[in-house]
């Protein structure tokens, strides 16, 4: 805990505000955030173990990743673990049916029914204006939605690789029609 200084000697007494009260009733809490829960058990594991530990506060889920149902699993066990959406645009399968969102995807890749692996490939195809914005929105929203439906509370929503860089996948984030469902 801080000490309290005058004149170079410690008083023994928490740091106080001018007009008194203790400092830390105006310090914010920190909140370290463990992302790609639900890619591996590995990765599951860790952020358990982190959290439980008193290192991580919250972590966010990839609705798409091969652990999900671990992941889902494991932050029940953790009722403390604030648990977000870790939105998935590149490097992974939409939640959302293939056809519905297909702008989205990497059509001519031997994978044609994934996002873009290729995180260069996702920036150009997101700086022409190449994705349709309600295939956008719909497929956040999927995602939001198969966190939800397992009984968890999506908290907060970031996204894989910081995809949210580029004003077109952000525009889609902060949409009314996202805000208004599941935050206002």
């Amino acid at each position: 805990m801080p000490v309290k200084r005058e004149h170079g000697k410690e008083t023994g007494q928490a740091p106080s505000l001018p007009g008194g009260g203790c400092y830390t009733f105006c310090v914010r809490k920190l909140i370290v955030n463990a992302d790609d829960f639900g890619l591996t058990a590995g990765v599951n594991r860790a952020i358990i173990e982190t959290h439980t530990g008193g290192v991580v506060s919250s972590a966010t889920l990839m609705a798409n990743g091969a652990a999900f149902d671990g992941a889902v699993t494991a932050a029940r066990s953790a009722p403390n673990l604030s648990v977000g959406c870790h939105v998935v645009l590149v490097d992974g399968t939409p939640v959302s049916p293939p056809d519905a969102v297909d702008t989205l995807l990497a059509i001519r890749s031997a994978e044609p029914d994934k996002f873009y692996s290729s995180l260069s490939a996702f920036a150009a195809r997101a700086m022409f204006g190449g994705f349709d914005r309600d295939q956008l929105v719909a497929e956040v929203t999927a995602q939001i939605r198969k966190i939800q439906s397992t009984g968890l509370q999506v908290t907060h929503v970031d996204t894989h690789k910081h995809a949210h860089i580029f004003p077109e996948i952000l525009g889609a984030l902060l949409r009314d029609r996202i805000a208004r469902e599941f935050w206002l």
